[in-house]
């Protein structure tokens, strides 16, 4: 690595300015990033859509989760366009799966959420470290710069969700009105069968289509944050002016060497005899052990570890004490003295103990409230998620509804007793509507149901003529059951030919 062949201006920056230098990079060498990031990614995403097309939720997450691996081109591109050295399109997308070997299963499991990605990845990939020297060099690169990468990503989700919804009233400003008539974008929305899918895999391809705007952004800025990052830590812009003052020196070393040979000469032997410290030469040894002597002593060496609270500047605080000025309480300072407890620590344990405790409880109690709300968004299928067997109910209205409790010919016997027992005619053809709703179409019948609610059921099975003889049948018996009003005789007869026509000649739900 070169410095003086690096195509940006090396200089400690804020984090704001390295970004928008990131912003810069990938704006100068677009074509590249897009055009490689396309050529991976988007035959990907097809055979994603492809492979999992009943299920494009599942199929959008595979992709979003993947983008890790995507990732490494663009910073590959980069690093390489940072010193003169820029690839091809063609070139850099043969050299991506050699990307892939180093620390992929680790950047798509533990470390995929972390907010930090795009600032710590080229620790992995450009300079290879990994375990230990990887955490000791992060933990010196976090120290700063960690913030603004963890916004970057922030604003970086909002950007791509924003985008998304753009992508879509594009779309929708671009459908003709006569089409735009016919839809009914409610049931397209909460479709549900396998030609309606089209809708969620049109809003996936857009994703896909903004990343490749956004992402190589994204990378080039937490690339930018690095940079500068390894700039003040290794002060490059120092060795680059160095290396400028070397160079322009070099031209005059020639006239710098004569001058001092010709002030040497005037020095005389005699008097150089007469000088025992000048006579007197250390060897190498000795001088490396002296300045390593120097070195380890303050100001230059002078750790210190830091294990308890510290408010402020120390030293300044006892010059102000014994200056008599700063007096704390002494309430106060006798819980500040008490912050470096054990008492204290254990106690800040228990607190994050609970803390995350409630904060992983609310999190369960929201998915299990809302669970039927989430399915929704999970899974598109017709397929209902397996649920508990509930009892059937035995009585509905005081009427008995067990099989057993009803004669095999239901319409004769209500046709003989309509003559002499009109009432107990018409229960019999209720209960025995109940049964067949229970047993045979499966409705989840409850105890508290109404005959409202009852006929709500019969309507979700979309079968017209068992609702027109539901819904018949249901207000003859409310006419008797709280107005006491017998139906005609015309209709009791309908009603027996209407139970014939539905249920002996066999209804399957």
């Amino acid at each position: 690595m070169r410095l003086t062949d690096a195509s940006v201006v090396i200089r400690p920056r804020t984090s704001w300015e390295a970004m928008d230098l990131g912003v810069l990079m990938a704006r100068e060498h677009r074509v590249l990033l897009m055009g490689s990031w396309a050529m991976v990614t988007l035959p990907i995403f097809t055979l994603l859509t492809v492979l999992l097309w009943e299920y494009p939720s599942f199929a959008l997450f595979l992709f979003w989760w993947l983008k890790p691996a995507f990732d490494r081109l663009p910073l590959y591109i980069l690093s390489k366009t940072l010193f003169g050295e820029t690839p091809r399109i063609r070139q850099a997308v043969r050299h991506w799966p050699s990307l892939l070997k180093d620390q992929l299963l680790a950047s798509l499991t533990w470390r995929r959420l972390s907010l930090s990605r795009s600032f710590v990845m080229p620790v992995s990939q450009l300079e290879g470290l990994s375990g230990l020297a990887r955490q000791k060099r992060l933990g010196v690169l976090l120290q700063h710069n960690a913030g603004a990468a963890r916004w970057l990503t922030t604003i970086g989700v909002h950007l791509e969700i924003g985008l998304w919804f753009g992508c879509m009233a594009l779309f929708y400003l671009f459908i003709p009105e006569q089409i735009e008539l016919d839809w009914d974008w409610q049931q397209m929305a909460l479709a549900s069968g396998p030609n309606d899918l089209w809708l969620e895999h049109l809003g996936n391809a857009f994703y896909a289509l903004i990343l490749v705007f956004w992402e190589p952004i994204y990378v080039a800025c937490g690339f930018s944050l690095y940079l500068n990052r390894r700039t003040v830590l290794e002060a490059w812009d120092l060795e680059l002016i160095f290396r400028n003052l070397r160079q322009r020196l070099s031209g005059i070393a020639p006239l710098l060497l004569l001058v001092a040979g010709l002030m040497l000469l005037q020095v005389t032997p005699q008097a150089m005899a007469n000088d025992p410290v000048g006579t007197q030469q250390l060897s190498t040894r000795s001088a490396s052990q002296s300045i390593q002597e120097v070195l380890e002593q303050p100001p230059f060496k002078n750790p210190e570890t830091v294990t308890r609270y510290r408010f402020g500047d120390e030293k300044t605080a006892a010059k102000s004490k014994a200056k008599g000025d700063g007096k704390l309480p002494a309430w106060l300072q006798a819980l500040l003295d008490n912050l470096n407890s054990n008492v204290f620590k254990q106690v800040a344990q228990g607190l994050e103990i609970l803390l995350w405790s409630l904060l992983i409880g609310g999190v369960a109690l929201l998915v299990w409230r809302y669970r039927e709300w989430l399915r929704t968004f999970v899974s598109r299928s017709r397929q209902p998620f397996p649920k508990a067997v509930k009892p059937v109910p035995v009585q509905l209205f005081g009427l008995e509804l067990g099989v057993e409790t009803l004669p095999a010919d239901i319409a004769s016997t209500a046709e003989q007793l309509w003559p002499t027992h009109p009432r107990e005619a018409l229960g019999l053809l209720y209960r025995g509507l109940l049964s067949q709703l229970l047993h045979e179409f499966n409705l989840p019948l409850k105890n508290a149901d109404t005959e409202g609610q009852v006929l709500e059921h019969v309507h979700r099975l979309q079968q017209p003529q068992l609702l027109a003889f539901s819904d018949e049948l249901t207000r003859h018996w409310q006419n008797l059951a709280y107005g006491h009003r017998l139906p005609p005789t015309a209709a009791q007869q309908q009603l027996c030919n209407d139970w014939r026509a539905l249920f002996s000649s066999g209804v399957h739900p």
